[in-house]
């Protein structure tokens, strides 16, 4: 599973970085970007909330393998339609939700079978938690280093066909290698018409609401994915376009990034026991959040936005480790494909109009305003976990 879930984090870096140049390139319009952005992340907020209930009966496996499959055939009808002269803006938008449509059960599924198959390695939960990221961390950084050199040698659009392909592999792996695990299979049939589903949408989310952490943490998630997906998505690649000029400078700051967090999450994972969860998730939690906006709107060169994104993929590495596994201990275990697709949802609610919003405040009160403004409301978030007595519940 870690295998997959390198090939798949690796193409969808490839789309994070392709799809925001192509659009860049092709119409100049920073507003356009965010429009596809958009498009692409509420159906994920859509479906991550409507599958939650569907996963374990439809099966973990087969959910996984369906999602890389409609992603990926998504993803490589852009360049083809392209080739084939036929790519209208319209479409393109269009592609891109049905691609976020089907990416949040795959997912979910795949985080769900993490508890089980930590119990036949023999590994802690956190250091599984911590593996998992750090397997995600390593292809987010490769993605992006290979991203900005495909773009520069082979353009956008053969960068989005190997994309298409990469969520074939994975899809393949998860189809072959998890047949023997029984936590991957159908748990049960579907209810009758009427009847009660247990870890229905209802009940997980009366679960979240009656647990503080829980909620405070959708909260926090909501506010940060819409503020990270408008940085990832508009203000990033703009401000690399107007200062740098050159995708190879994007590609090299994701990498960076990705770099540091894998190793941040493989730290945490090695000296976690020694360490308050609290403690390291509010420090990381403010070192990931307003710094990098404040620094790339107040100087002018790539070095200082470089060792700000080394610090904060650091602190970063940490954050996905720390969540996961106080979901995995506070949740019942028929709960948690509920809960944990809820959550999803709830944090990628905001997701889509982050980069809508970042594009037309970059497009009407300019870029640096936009940045600083950003970081602000970024700190106010981070600082939640802080003054927030529920937070310190993660210790229990």
């Amino acid at each position: 599973m870690l295998a997959a879930n390198v090939i798949s984090v690796t193409g969808d870096s490839l789309t994070l970085l392709g799809v925001p140049w192509y659009v860049l390139e092709s119409t100049g319009s920073s507003a356009r970007a965010g429009v596809v952005a958009f498009c692409a992340l509420l159906p994920v907020a859509v479906s991550a909330w409507a599958s939650g209930p569907f996963i374990d009966r439809i099966g973990r496996r087969r959910v996984s393998v369906m999602s890389d499959l409609a992603c990926g055939t998504c993803v490589a009808a852009i360049p083809l339609l392209q080739f084939a002269g036929a790519l209208h803006f319209w479409m393109l938008c269009t592609l891109m939700a049905l691609a976020g449509l089907a990416s949040a059960p795959g997912v979910t599924a795949r985080g769900v079978l993490l508890p089980a198959l930590a119990g036949r390695a023999g590994l802690t939960l956190v250091r599984a938690a911590s593996l998992y990221d750090g397997a995600a961390r390593c292809a987010s950084m490769v993605g992006a280093a290979l991203g900005g050199v495909l773009v520069i040698a082979l353009g956008a659009s053969h960068v989005l066909l190997a994309d298409g392909a990469t969520f074939g592999v994975s899809a393949a792996l998860i189809a072959v290698k998890l047949r023997a695990l029984p936590d991957a299979r159908p748990l049960a049939p579907l209810p009758r018409a009427g009847a009660r589903r247990p870890g229905s949408f209802g009940e997980s989310l009366g679960f979240i609401l009656r647990t503080p952490l829980l909620a405070g943490m959708c909260l926090t998630a909501l506010a940060a994915q819409g503020l990270d997906q408008g940085w990832s998505s508009v203000l990033l690649p703009v401000d690399v376009r107007e200062k740098f000029g050159s995708v190879l400078a994007l590609g090299m700051l994701e990498t960076v990034f990705a770099a540091c967090a894998l190793v941040g999450a493989l730290l945490y994972g090695a000296v976690a026991h020694r360490w308050r969860r609290w403690t390291v998730f509010t420090l990381a939690f403010l070192v990931v959040g307003a710094p990098r906006f404040l620094v790339a709107g107040l100087t002018s060169s790539v070095a200082p936005l470089a060792v700000m994104m080394a610090v904060e993929g650091l602190a970063c590495g940490a954050l996905n480790p720390i969540r996961a596994t106080v979901v995995y201990e506070t949740v019942p275990a028929h709960l948690r494909s509920g809960v944990i697709s809820t959550m999803t949802s709830a944090g990628l609610l905001a997701a889509p109009f982050g980069g809508l919003v970042a594009g037309f405040l970059v497009g009407t009160v300019g870029l640096f305003i936009t940045l600083i403004a950003t970081g602000g409301v970024y700190l106010a978030v981070t600082l939640y976990p802080v003054v927030s007595a529920s937070w310190r519940e993660m210790d229990s």
